[in-house]
């Protein structure tokens, strides 16, 4: 199988390139030519090879097009923690998307893209100058490979309390660093997705939601960039790690005032939130899921587990692979997890039952492509496939349920069917 120079087959992506338009902007004005009834794009965040596979199975089987939000933890110049740099993760994207022969539109993008945004910048203290620097490189490495999108996300700072007009400050310096450099290699252009204030769930502050819009649009002007604006603009709309309820009200207005300027609301942490149907009903243009599709993947194996023990009991398999305890403490030696804890933990042991559950499930993202993960897994599917079961289809399967369920509230369902129409 050729792995072909498109990421995508979609006539959407040639005419992207053929008009030289960027494949979002003419997306959102084909759903507006077009009438579409609103829709919420769908933006996966690749935490393992798994996720990524499922992710374009399900879009398939939705006919409609995939979003893919890698952050750089995930995927960056030096391997993230999935192994991949950004023309892996193409390479990868295609693949499967040729593999399968999905034909729909794929678009990529980098998801939280600033200084201390990366764990390895956190936790050894860099300054702002080296932090600048490897994002700059890591967006030249998107762009290269073929990212249609960058979310330009200064809005933390390890060492001051941010204030907006430094957001806005260092938003334009990377947007501006991307376009020299995009124009400078002959790339065709690309999309942007920009942060208003530090976005880690809560609500937004409409007041200074509406100034950085305005500060970001004169700050864009004074760099020589008055033609080129984000098309999503990140707003909290009461969504974040830890809760599932998304704020219509606030969602509709942060939604009126972003179509001033020309762009659409990307929601982030839309992860296990009770209420999608209403991303639609609200007008907001895009959403990320990232950490729901650990939880499944991880439940997936759970379960695989229990039966491989049982078939060991009914000796039917001659050598477990203790595949949740080699996952457990892969974990625990990698010592990502211990950015999930609370002030009042301390350690691994001294935590409750339920708790050490929540952070190995949530933190086994880390360490899926570890060597040893990945071979007691392939032992644990090589032990169940001798009894008849498929293990590696039944992961799948379970991940792709979750994302069903996005296609069809987000009104995704032959979305690609009635573009072409």
């Amino acid at each position: 199988m050729e792995i072909k120079k498109r990421i995508d087959k979609s006539k959407l992506r040639k005419e992207s390139e053929e008009k030289k338009i960027p494949i979002l902007e003419l997306l959102f004005k084909k759903l507006a030519k077009n009438k579409v009834t609103n829709s919420t794009l769908f933006a996966v965040c690749p935490n393992s090879e798994t996720v990524l596979r499922a992710a374009i199975r399900a879009a398939k089987r939705a006919n409609a097009p995939i979003l893919f939000a890698a952050t750089l933890n995930q995927v960056d110049i030096d391997g993230g923690y999935t192994g991949w740099t950004p023309e892996d993760l193409i390479r990868k994207i295609k693949e499967e998307s040729y593999r399968i022969d999905y034909k729909g539109p794929t678009i990529v993008g980098i998801d939280h893209g600033g200084p201390w945004l990366k764990d390895r910048q956190t936790i050894k203290k860099w300054d702002l100058d080296r932090s600048m620097c490897w994002i700059k490189k890591s967006f030249e490495a998107a762009i290269l490979a073929g990212y249609d999108l960058i979310h330009v996300d200064p809005t933390v700072d390890i060492y001051n309390t941010i204030k907006i007009d430094t957001v806005v400050k260092r938003t334009t310096e990377l947007i501006y660093h991307i376009e020299t450099y995009r124009k400078a290699k002959g790339l065709n252009p690309i999309s942007y997705e920009v942060g208003t204030e530090e976005v880690h769930g809560g609500l937004v502050d409409i007041n200074v939601f509406k100034r950085f819009l305005g500060l970001l649009r004169d700050g864009l002007e004074r760099k020589g960039l008055k033609n080129l604006w984000p098309i999503f603009i990140v707003a909290k709309v009461g969504t974040d790690l830890h809760t599932s309820n998304f704020n219509l009200e606030v969602a509709k207005e942060v939604v009126s005032i972003a179509s001033n300027y020309g762009s659409y609301i990307k929601g982030h942490y839309t992860d296990f939130v009770n209420n999608l149907e209403e991303y639609v009903k609200s007008g907001v243009g895009g959403a990320n899921v990232g950490p729901e599709f650990t939880a499944l993947e991880f439940e997936a194996l759970t379960e695989l587990s229990q039966i491989e023990e049982e078939l060991f009991k009914k000796n039917k398999v001659s050598i477990k692979s203790n595949f949740m305890k080699i996952l457990e403490e892969a974990v625990i030696d990698s010592n990502r997890w211990k950015k999930w804890l609370i002030d009042s933990e301390k350690n691994f042991d001294s935590l409750k039952k339920d708790r050490k559950e929540w952070i190995v499930k949530t933190s086994s993202r880390y360490v899926w492509a570890n060597p040893e993960v990945k071979n007691s897994r392939n032992e644990l599917y090589t032990n169940l496939k001798m009894n008849g079961i498929d293990g590696e289809n039944i992961v799948l399967t379970n991940i792709e349920k979750g994302m069903d369920k996005y296609f069809r509230n987000f009104n995704l369902l032959d979305l690609n069917t009635k573009l072409k129409n």
